[in-house]
């Protein structure tokens, strides 16, 4: 039997409708900023990160979970003998920050947020020590300021032995040219495709579903011979050593996107009516062509859901596409033109496997 996204317990459709209604909530808001002469960019509602214009200076800030990600990483630790919590506080802070760059933004500060299913989770010095050290070493990686956090122990809110761990991210738009809200979106921009470690922390309910079914569980090797749970662990890769590297050239995205759930459909989160059209696509990391196949996705429900590559999208101007490529390479980020903005109907355009999304498939605006 095939699995999905929905069959995982996540399910878009349901989730979505909450993201609408608060969004219509939060836009009557806006007006208690006139108090403090402060002011918000409509444009950026609906967008991955808020932005507020605050005496001329443009404060953008989100916040963000891990998601399910801790539960493999302690049923991992069975296997490796690690407990994986420096690399997931990476991913911790990757959620934040690059969905704060999207829009254009230089991430300052981190604040963190772990909750704890009681005390006695805390007296892992092991676990302690590597979250922490990771969660500084992400900071150091992208030059933000761990400014602190939370660690309140809600036994009965999250169950014993368990945590959750979430990060907010504050940036700085240095200036309104490097707003990346989407205005000078246009047809003939081209999308340069960063891609993926792996599955990010994208999809993990997903396979964790799938971990139920195989007779060796976590242990279970994947082409190349890793463990799967091993291989889910991999680390979000931080995007911020990239977009910092575009604008001190002088490259300014129209647009950028962080692809994480919804997938591939997160490419047409523009509001407007553009085609994007893929003719090249990023290799599927093993983990997620296992994944893929051993819950029997067909390939619309995988692009849909899942990164299957593709970690991070930007939109830039046609003349400036190899350049963008360059820059993002000698950050350390592979980078590569995987296809074109055109004019048209809102949809995303697969054409190796031809895939097709439409407007109708992506529901994240009020």
């Amino acid at each position: 039997m095939p699995l999905d996204y929905a069959a995982a317990g996540v399910d878009y459709d349901k989730i979505d409708a909450l993201k609408i209604r608060a969004q219509h909530a939060a836009r009557a808001t806006a007006t208690n900023l006139l108090t403090h002469q402060v002011s918000e960019i409509e444009s950026s509602r609906g967008e991955s990160a808020y932005v507020m214009d605050i005496g001329g200076t443009l404060i953008a800030s989100i916040t963000e979970c891990l998601g399910t990600k801790a539960l493999v990483a302690d049923a991992v630790r069975e296997i490796t003998g690690r407990t994986h919590y420096d690399t997931i506080a990476q991913d911790t802070i990757a959620m934040a920050v690059n969905d704060l760059i999207t829009v254009g933004a230089t991430p300052l500060s981190i604040h963190a947020y772990w909750s704890a299913g009681g005390s006695d989770w805390f007296s892992d010095v092991e676990r302690m020590e590597d979250l922490v050290r990771g969660w500084q070493l992400a900071c150091d990686v992208c030059k933000v300021s761990w400014g602190g956090g939370e660690t309140p122990a809600l036994a009965g809110v999250v169950e014993a032995g368990r945590i959750d761990l979430a990060a907010s991210c504050v940036g700085v738009v240095k200036s309104r040219e490097r707003l990346t809200l989407g205005e000078r979106l246009s047809a003939g921009d081209a999308i340069v495709i960063l891609p993926s470690s792996g599955i990010h922390a994208n999809g993990v309910s997903l396979a964790r579903k799938l971990v139920e079914r195989l007779p060796q569980g976590y242990a279970t090797r994947i082409d190349g011979g890793r463990a799967f749970g091993e291989a889910l662990l991999d680390p979000t890769v931080l995007y911020v050593p990239v977009t910092e590297a575009l604008f001190a050239a002088g490259v300014i995205p129209h647009y950028a996107v962080n692809v994480t759930g919804h997938g591939w459909r997160k490419l047409m989160r523009h509001p407007e009516n553009f085609t994007y059209r893929l003719d090249t696509l990023p290799p599927v990391p093993p983990v997620l062509g296992f994944l893929s196949r051993e819950a029997a996705l067909d390939a619309r429900e995988a692009y849909g859901s899942l990164n299957m590559g593709a970690g991070f999208a930007l939109f830039v101007a046609a003349d400036q596409a190899a350049a963008a490529v360059a820059i993002a390479r000698k950050a350390g980020v592979d980078a590569f033109v995987g296809g074109i903005v055109q004019a048209g109907s809102r949809r995303v355009l697969i054409e190796p496997l031809s895939i097709e999304f439409s407007a109708a498939d992506l529901h994240l605006r009020a």
